[in-house]
This record gives structure tokens, C-alpha cells and sequence, in this order.
């Protein structure tokens, strides 16, 4: 495997963590540094960290984990947008709403969207892959990724925060469902 073709891989698996980042920063009255290094740091480091447990796991669990990936992805993802959904409409003034960046939020926010490095992880135990260089790289470009998407989501999040809110849970909610529907084999993007 090549280094680009390495970086076409992180890019991809970082999509989520980056949707996710806008939807964070959406939330946000205002993005610092610190808030976008933190987000950066959760998605990346479940980026960097999937691969290299799907690594180690190899071939013997492959078909297990393949098999329900997307639906660990589709019923977190749904349940936190959800609730993103729920707080926005409830008309409920929320000073920390959507932008709370506290471990058990992050967590499952990092977690679903890291799965599918999971799955990347036992792919690389049938290459000739350094599974260090390449969970290190993975998980650098979606720290970038995500640290960025914090502060484009928060631009966008001070002007229309009620909006924004309903969006990010919609699109929580969205990628989700676009990720099991893609599984089921019920659309191809």
C-alpha cells in the first residue's frame, strides 16, 4: 500500500468524525482552540486506535464484526441525534446543549464514528502494512479534519443556533441511516 492510497483511506474514514466535528461546532457559541484540539483529539485518537485493535483482531473475527458494524454505527449515531433533535425542539434553554464536550458524549460520538476503522484495521492484517505509521496517519488527518469542521460548524452555529441544532441532529440521524442502508446493500453512494 502506497501513501496515497493511505491518505484516499484516512480521508475517507474521517468523513464521519468530520460531519460529526460540524455538528459539535454548530452547538458552539464560539470555537477556541482548545474545544477544536479536544474533538480533534477524541476522533482522532478512536481513528488511530480502531485500526490498530481491528488489526489485531485479523481474519478470525472478520465476518462478526462486518456483519454488525453497521448497525453499532446506525443505533449510536440515531440516538444521539435524536436527543440532539429532542433538546432543540423542546424550546428548553440549554447552556451546554449540543456543545458539551464531557468523556461519555465524546466517547460514543468517537466510537460510532470510528467503526469502520475497525474494520479497515483487520483489512490491513491481510496486507503488508506498518499498522503504526498507518493508524498514526489516520489518526492525524482526522485530527486535522475534525479540529477544522469544530470551527466551520461554530461560524455557521452563532448566527442560526436553534436551526443549526436540528440540523446537526438531522444529519446525525441521516448518516446513520446512510450507513446501515449502504450495509444492507439498499443504496450505493
Amino acid at each position: 500500500m502506497d501513501m496515497f492510497e493511505l491518505f484516499l483511506i484516512a480521508v475517507g474514514l474521517s468523513m464521519d468524525a468530520f460531519a460529526v466535528s460540524i455538528c459539535k461546532g454548530l452547538a458552539m457559541r464560539r470555537a477556541d482552540p482548545k474545544s477544536m484540539g479536544l474533538v480533534g483529539l477524541w476522533f482522532g485518537g478512536f481513528q488511530a486506535l480502531m485500526p490498530v485493535l481491528g488489526y489485531l483482531v485479523g481474519v478470525q473475527f472478520r465476518e462478526a464484526i462486518t456483519a454488525v458494524d453497521h448497525w453499532i454505527a446506525f443505533g449510536l449515531l440515531a440516538v444521539i441525534g435524536g436527543n440532539m433533535l429532542r433538546e432543540a425542539l423542546s424550546g428548553e434553554e440549554d447552556e451546554d446543549g449540543d456543545a458539551s464536550l464531557a468523556p461519555k458524549t465524546m466517547v460514543l460520538l468517537a466510537l460510532a464514528t470510528s467503526i469502520d476503522a475497525l474494520a479497515v484495521g483487520v483489512g490491513f492484517a491481510f496486507l503488508d502494512v506498518n499498522i503504526t505509521a498507518a493508524a498514526g496517519f489516520i489518526g492525524a488527518v482526522t485530527f486535522t479534519l475534525s479540529a477544522v469542521g469544530v470551527k466551520v460548524g461554530s461560524v455557521f452555529g452563532a448566527k442560526y443556533k436553534a436551526r443549526a441544532e436540528i440540523a446537526g441532529g438531522a444529519i446525525l440521524i441521516l448518516m446513520g441511516t446512510k450507513i446501515l442502508l449502504e450495509h444492507l446493500g439498499v443504496i450505493n453512494f
